[in-house]
């Protein structure tokens, strides 16, 4: 640290304290962006030292305003908001910026920072997320508020630039917030002219403000970024706004102080050392040194250690008193606030009975409203398809009539039901869950990876499966994603034969804790029989055998609805004197958890092996191996009756016992 330096006045010596950390942090990784924190400090300085409800000593304080830097490139002014505020970031940290195991990642790491609370960077993503961590508290309000005992009132912040607002993510999120009314969240825009290919008048001339008053949002505008007065009073007009979300645009200048300014080349790279030493120089700090923090502004920063403490304080004799008031409603909240299930909850899972097949989107309805009272936690909709996936609970309201409903419409946006699907999910109290047919799960892939990238528990159910749905035809018959959604790290699939699978499955998706999808048909398959088996245990392997033959010369592998195919090439080959072993693989990245021995022993080595599964082939040869072979796709469907495209495509008990035999030769 160092003494005090000479300033106009406290708040822009603790502003600019700010902007040349994030310099400093740049220059010394001689890599990442300057040019927003020093045009957008100001904001930062006024959420983190003065508006916003924060505890840098207990960042997982359950009441607190959550921070989402949604333009992530400007990470160093996070991390060094943190660090001057007191949460658990050194200025060591600082100085490892971008570095191999540092704290301080060249975006932010939802998990690895002390205080980010989400995982930003593609642009849009943190907008997006920020309006599901809206959803959660507002859902979380209704649900447990009692009147004298607001438990759950806090506000979601977003910062933003021009690219979070071109992406249509945020188009698709800003629509459903103002269409929910989500009168807690706040986004600060960084209105500063220029992206990163030049001015933002080369591609971006909309009326912004215009536009978010179209979709229902309060809009404030402040033409100055050094202007802190009018900023405050900005965010504090947009708190007292409680119908609708707020938009507030500020007019900064990238680079702001430093030669560069209000160019594209201060965006996303150093500046050189004349540059850094000239914007010191500007700003009347020591332009040999580097990290420094003047004494009065660090403890004009660290202020917020204090107040934090005080609102916590605060926070805990209010919940006290709610605790002996409702106990019942306070035991719940800390519960779900801890992640944990509520003991016993599995026994509400119902089990399925061989009368008659059942689509395995009809069963996860069942299982969904069977488990309603057993995991209130569980909230979600759908992309304006809930008839179909069948994803909505019977004895809840919709979440747009009533906030403590756990139906959520989120309209025709994957992308935006994705994305805050993750800010709900790592808010903190709820697990939530969007669904769409499987084929769309193209347009929301990016949030399922971002969902994988923070581990977080969200649930994805995407329906209509395979080229069973039929006459809908190649546009709307998934092929390549079963295979590009296994790829992800972290990412939980399942794809469940039967309704019984589908009940485990759920069981396993709610356990696990991590992001997960269930690929579910639309059209009715045999239903596997229980009496005999442990379904739970079977599934939670990932694969097992479900129908074994002395001396099996041959192993059929199969997933979802192509396992009752493999059942009755199985029986097939039987007639032929060929014994078959029929193995289910429910979820590819739990099998492969599993032992070594338990692998074997399912999957026994020098036993010829075929896999059928009604999507891209390209995969399953670490399971069939070189001598295998794999009845799948490696083109696309055709419109037809479901049944009549599974047939012509060679998923008929016929082909694969035919296939089966060629590797036996």
């Amino acid at each position: 640290m160092a003494s005090s330096i000479a300033s106009p006045s406290l708040d822009q010596l603790s502003i600019n304290t700010l902007r040349l950390l994030a310099l400093d942090g740049v220059e010394k990784a001689k890599s990442g962006h300057p040019g927003a924190p020093l045009g957008c400090a100001p904001m930062a300085y006024l959420l983190f030292h003065k508006l916003m409800k924060h505890n840098p000593a207990h960042s997982k304080w359950a009441d607190r305003d959550r921070f989402v830097l949604s333009n992530g490139h400007a990470s160093m002014l996070l991390y060094s908001s943190l660090f001057l505020a007191g949460y658990k970031v050194t200025l060591e940290d600082l100085k490892s910026f971008r570095t191999w195991g540092s704290k301080t990642p060249g975006h932010p790491e939802y998990g690895l920072t002390d205080g980010v609370e989400a995982t930003t960077g593609p642009l849009g993503q943190g907008f997006g997320m920020g309006v599901g961590m809206a959803i959660a508290e507002k859902h979380l309000a209704a649900t447990y508020n009692r009147p004298g005992f607001s438990v759950v009132d806090h506000h979601t912040f977003v910062m933003c630039g021009d690219g979070d607002l071109m992406e249509g993510l945020s188009h698709e999120a800003a629509s459903l917030a103002g269409t929910l009314g989500l009168g807690k969240l706040i986004v600060l825009y960084d209105d500063n002219l220029i992206s990163l290919d030049g001015p933002t008048d080369w591609s971006f001339t909309e009326n912004v403000y215009d536009r978010f008053e179209a979709y229902g949002w309060h809009v404030h505008r402040v033409m100055d970024g050094n202007d802190v007065e009018g900023i405050e009073e900005a965010i504090v007009a947009a708190k007292a706004e409680s119908g609708k979300p707020s938009l507030i645009g500020v007019r900064t200048v990238i680079g702001y102080g430093s030669p560069l300014a209000g160019t594209n080349k201060v965006h996303g790279e150093a500046m050189s050392a004349a540059d850094a030493a000239a914007t010191k120089k500007f700003f009347g700090f020591p332009e040999d040194q580097n990290f420094y923090v003047p004494d009065d502004a660090l403890a004009n920063w660290r202020e917020a250690v204090k107040r934090g403490a005080d609102f916590e304080a605060e926070w805990n004799k209010l919940f006290a008193g709610y605790k002996a008031a409702f106990p019942g409603q306070a035991a719940e909240f800390e519960r779900t606030q801890a992640g944990a299930l509520k003991a016993g909850w599995e026994k509400a899972i119902p089990s399925f009975g061989t009368e008659k097949p059942i689509a395995t989107r009809n069963a996860g309805q069942q299982v969904m409203n069977a488990i309603f009272d057993a995991v209130p936690e569980l909230i979600g909709g759908a992309a304006d398809l809930t008839a179909s996936t069948k994803t909505i609970f019977k004895n809840s309201a919709h979440f747009a009539a009533d906030p403590a409903g756990r139906n959520v419409f989120f309209g025709v946006r994957e992308l935006g039901m994705c994305a805050a699907v993750n800010g709900m999910a790592v808010h903190g109290g709820l697990i939530p869950f969007g669904s769409t047919f499987f084929v769309f799960s193209d347009y929301a892939k990016p949030a399922l990876r971002i969902a994988a990238i923070m581990e977080a528990h969200s649930l994805f159910v995407f329906t209509h499966d395979s080229i069973g749905v039929g006459e809908d035809g190649p546009t709307h018959e998934p092929i390549e994603h079963l295979m590009a959604l296994r790829a992800v790290p972290h990412m939980t699939d399942f794809r469940p034969a039967d309704a019984n699978e589908t009940a485990a499955a759920w069981r396993l998706a709610l356990e696990r804790k991590g992001p997960a999808f269930f690929a579910l048909t639309r059209q009715d398959v045999p239903v596997i029989d229980v009496s005999k088996r442990d379904m739970y245990a079977s599934v939670s392997k990932g694969a097992y055998v479900l129908e074994d033959a002395a001396n099996a010369k041959v192993v059929l592998i199969a997933t979802g609805s192509e396992v009752s195919v493999a059942q009755g090439a199985a029986k097939l080959l039987a007639a032929d004197g060929i014994g078959a072993r029929v193995v289910s693989m429910p979820s590819w990245k739990i099998f492969d958890e599993q032992s070594a021995e338990y692998k074997a022993s399912v999957l026994p080595a020098g036993v010829p092996k075929l896999a059928v599964e009604a999507g891209a082939t390209l995969g399953w040869w670490k399971y069939v191996g070189l001598d295998g072979d794999v009845v799948g796709l490696d083109r696309f469907g055709a419109s037809a009756p479901g049944p009549i495209v599974m047939k012509e495509l060679g998923f008929s008990a016929e082909n694969v016992a035919v296939r089966a035999k060629k590797i036996l030769k």
